[in-house]
């Protein structure tokens, strides 16, 4: 059977799903495409043209390349195809973003034909996807006096790409969908049980919330077809949880608009909004597609006749609706007075979701187009050696005169590129950074891939010092599934530049870390700026974002990200804590002292934490910062110690170190270049040179909390809350409450230590609890199975080398082996202890799950409806999160323990201890 064959085999095959056509990719396909085509009699060439011109990916696919150089034959008249004309070639090279087409557009363009010339130069002109090969060659036809060469960079100077395109519509019609009650996870509109199939965008397109909703949508268009529909968050923040470019994808897929004629199943422009706002990387990922995110504020804190805050007998405030926005409410988006509309009325000010820089991301169709754009305009100007002509909105420059520096705007200032020199910068300003560090994970992985296809990028850029992709969401069944994705995918970034977790030629073991906890070992600098495919890409050193797969494409495209300064809540410690206590019942009792102080008020959200936190090292500090990302934080930053800094960064040089002898190193010895790196800053901390990073005395917060550790007594439990009576406060992860709560009644079907809230000292709890209570009680039984999953494969090394793993082993009644890997997902549970292999495992709920309406006790960050554990009929599942020796305690009982029964499983164990720093660190 042909290549043709078995794809159509495959498209009948989809047929039976509702599904159309995959899109093409394959070079080898393609040209058995275009040779059917060349023959008039072929029995399938009407299809074949179809696929053709219709469902082959643009950009760097290796399919890409055939097509664009079947068009230049169809121009230049080497080929003749009725149905294409050269006119018509042109159009399909104009809509395939860089990469072979540009060279091939170049060709053209820089060619004998004049005519051909001309038409290609008009192509070229609404180009921006070109990268260093192709601006060199125009420049070398530059400086040939090559008049076209001319004709196209002074077209860039003046940046005609952008300017000649439509202006966006003064009015845009919207109707509402109330996609649910209270926070909307991405989970809804991206299951992570769904990642295999992200990359295939018509399939998992059909996850997004259920099939009823998915044709309530498509009723909604029908009755509204001058409408775009906006998917709303009815009192609550749409997009919390992981920054997921598939949900956005999935929302364009369904409400937006598609992006070109000839790119099957990419579209853009989709609206969102919030009663409570869009979360931070959810909204930066709506810029990506050139939508739209609006705060809607449509319920408000009620307040009395002196303007107090109404609250409920819970304490809680009580909200008044002041505007509908049920599904098929008709609104009016105003991009010229930035307001929102019902009919005349005038609801809300919209300005801050139609910045000038918005408004150039939904012109162009998405930021993308926007900073490739600049760069063009930057070039051409330098060439023509003019001054870059004012086109696109300035960068905001936000300076204050005699206000200090927070430690992120310290960061920016050090990091941004294209600013005013000489400036300093305070939050609200709106720059480019320079980019250190990304990391893209696995189930995000095959989409990064496939952005940078589509903006033709093929190698990384000199200007990041490192670059990690994980195997650790599929980390826990080596499935069909995985077999299909991840080698692929391990390949490709591999040929980028990237270090991999699994190296394409199997030269070295497989690994399955931890996305975050890799990038937490390889920032070796606390004044890098990091990127990463996961919204708990929260560093305790340095500032992290969490960011969808085409930003991380972009970051390892250009070493370059743009973003707002944030502003930053400021975050210290009074008290001492309590023998008994855990650091993770500081990082939760954060969050609800955080509500207390502020009546209810989030204040962390979509800001900087920046956590004084000096004396911990760099793993348990991440517990607090990793933790930031479900306090709905923008990033965190650690204010650490000259002396704790240093030591966190000879750990993270052993564990480089660790990564180079298993083979991990490239050819452009990445590793290495950063141990180097990391011995340069601990000199420069030694020497006093520069010491670690801190804020200044005088710096501007939006608002300071400060943590009394006197009065956590208990172990904090963050709870999904499942049966509240009001929705929107069921599945937050706002609720936290003290162990005496469920007076050692609730049942508790199964454990779980493991993902990335987890470090090494977490495990060797683990260890010396089983060992302490059977110390007391003679044998150690299981209640309730417990899942531990160390996060890397260097923290098995540490455990074993310090005589813990054979404790755990010893307990243990299922260890898990690399050389046979799961091939299928556990679906039941024995009441014994489970050593998993390193990875997400439960988090994630791609692979792993507990069993449907189980109540599960865990050490992870996801409590989402359906992410760990899915609702059964006779209850709802429910997923507590709490510190390690509470989770391994329930297990063994079956049920949460009693603050007695805790105090004595506990009694003598070094849990992780924090001592607040007795002045603060200020530069």
């Amino acid at each position: 059977m042909n290549i043709y064959n078995e794809y159509i085999q495959e498209v009948e095959g989809r047929k039976h799903q509702g599904l159309h056509p995959k899109p093409i990719d394959s070079d080898e396909l393609l040209s058995a495409i275009i040779e059917q085509i060349k023959d008039n009699q072929h029995e399938h060439r009407a299809e074949s043209l179809k696929l053709f011109i219709y469902n082959t990916l643009p950009g760097t696919t290796s399919a890409a390349g055939v097509k664009a150089q079947f068009l230049k034959e169809i121009i230049l008249e080497q080929e003749a195809v009725a149905e294409i004309t050269p006119t018509y070639a042109f159009e399909l090279l104009s809509h395939m973003k860089g990469g072979p087409s540009i060279a091939v557009l170049l060709d053209l363009a820089l060619g004998a034909n004049q005519a051909i010339a001309t038409q290609a130069a008009e192509v070229l002109k609404t180009q921006v996807f070109l990268y260093e090969a192709d601006t060199d060659r125009l420049k070398d036809a530059f400086h040939s006096g090559n008049p076209i060469a001319r004709e196209i960079v002074e077209s860039y100077a003046k940046a005609e790409f952008f300017t000649k395109l439509p202006e966006v519509p003064e009015e845009i019609k919207i109707v509402t969908f109330i996609a649910g009650e209270g926070d909307i996870s991405t989970d809804l509109l991206s299951p992570g049980n769904q990642a295999h199939s992200r990359s295939d965008r018509e399939l998992h397109g059909k996850c997004m919330i259920t099939p009823e909703a998915q044709q309530q949508i498509q009723d909604l268009q029908m009755q509204h077809p001058d409408r775009s529909v906006m998917l709303i968050a009815e009192k609550g923040t749409m997009g919390v949880g992981s920054s997921r470019m598939s949900g956005v994808n999935n929302v364009a897929l369904w409400t937006g608009k598609q992006a070109s004629p000839y790119v099957p199943f990419v579209n853009i422009a989709p609206i969102v909004g919030g009663t409570n706002g869009i979360s931070p990387i959810f909204l930066t990922t709506v810029d990506v597609t050139g939508g739209i995110g609006i705060d809607l504020k449509n319920w408000v804190k009620k307040v009395d006749a002196v303007g107090n805050v109404l609250r409920n007998e819970k304490n809680e405030p009580i909200l008044e609706e002041v505007y509908s926005v049920a599904t098929g409410t008709e609104l009016t988006i105003n991009t010229k007075t930035k307001k929102l509309y019902q009919g005349e009325r005038e609801l809300i000010d919209i300005s801050k979701a139609l910045t000038p820089q918005k408004m150039e991301f939904i012109k162009a169709g998405g930021s993308y187009a926007i900073v490739f754009g600049k760069k063009i305009q930057t070039f051409a100007a330098q060439l023509l050696d003019i001054e870059t002509p004012l086109v696109f909105a300035p960068s905001k420059e936000v300076s204050v005169d005699g206000q200090g520096l927070t430690a992120v705007e310290k960061i920016f200032n050090k990091n941004a590129v294209g600013v005013t020199p000489g400036k300093i910068l305070h939050a609200g300003s709106d720059v480019r950074v320079q980019v250190n560090i990304v990391g893209s994970q696995d189930t995000t992985g095959l989409m990064t891939a496939q952005e940078l296809e589509a903006m033709a990028a093929t190698v990384i850029s000199p200007v990041v010092d490192g670059a990690y992709q994980s195997g650790c969401h599929t980390a826990s069944v080596w499935d069909k599934k995985a077999q299909a994705n991840i080698p692929k995918l391990m390949k490709f970034m591999n040929g980028f530049g990237l270090i991999t977790a699994r190296d394409p030629k199997d030269q070295y073991h497989a690994m399955t870390d931890v996305i975050h906890k890799v990038l937490n070992d390889i920032t070796i600098d606390e004044w890098a700026i990091i990127i990463g495919g996961d919204s708990h890409t929260r560093m305790s050193k340095g500032v992290a974002f969490g960011a969808d797969s085409g930003t991380v494409a972009l970051a390892l495209a250009t070493g370059e990200a743009s973003m707002p300064i944030p502003e930053s809540v400021k975050v210290t410690f009074k008290g001492s804590m309590q023998e008994h206590m855990d650091f993770r019942d500081v990082v939760h009792a954060t969050q609800s002292q955080m509500l207390q102080q502020f009546g209810g008020e989030n204040v962390f959200q979509g800001r900087i934490i920046e956590v004084h936190i000096g004396t911990l090292l760099a793993d348990q500090a991440f517990t607090f910062t990793d933790w930031t990302a479900e306090m709905k934080a923008k990033a965190s930053i650690c204010i650490s110690q000259d002396d704790t800094l240093i030591e966190s960064l000879e750990i993270a040089k052993s564990r480089i170190q660790i990564m180079i002898e298993k083979g991990m190193d490239n050819k452009n010895q990445v590793l290495q270049g950063l141990i180097n790196k990391a011995d340069k800053r601990i000199a420069e901390i030694k020497s006093g040179a520069i010491p670690a990073l801190t804020p200044d005395e005088n710096a501007k917060y939006y608002a300071e909390v400060v943590i009394d550790l006197d009065v956590i007594n208990e172990p904090m439990i963050a709870d999904p809350d499942v049966t509240n009576k009001d929705v929107s406060k069921r599945y937050t992860h706002d609720t936290i409450r003290d162990l005496s709560y469920y007076e050692g009644a609730k049942k508790v079907d199964l454990g779980f230590v493991g993902s990335c809230m987890v470090h090494k000292g977490d495990l060797k709890i683990v260890a010396q609890m089983l060992k302490n209570l059977e110390a007391q009680q003679g044998k150690v039984a299981f209640n309730a199975p417990l899942v531990v999953a160390a996060p890397t494969y260097n923290i098995i090394d540490e455990l074993e080398s310090e005589g813990d793993w054979e404790i755990l082993q010893r307990y243990s009644g299922f260890e898990f082996s690399d050389l046979m890997p799961k091939n299928t997902a556990r679906t039941e549970y024995e009441n014994i202890m489970y050593l998993e292999r390193p990875g997400c495992n439960l988090c994630m709920g791609n692979q792993e799950k507990a069993a449907k309406g189980d109540t599960v006790m865990a050490t992870s960050t996801r409590l989402f409806q359906g992410r760990v554990v899915e609702d059964s009929e006779r209850k709802k599942g429910e997923s507590l999160l709490a510190s390690t020796p509470v989770v391994v305690l329930s297990s063994i009982l079956g049920r949460i323990p009693t603050i007695e029964e805790y105090k004595v499983a506990v009694e003598g164990i070094n849990l992780t201890k924090f001592t607040p720093l007795e002045k603060q660190l200020v530069g």
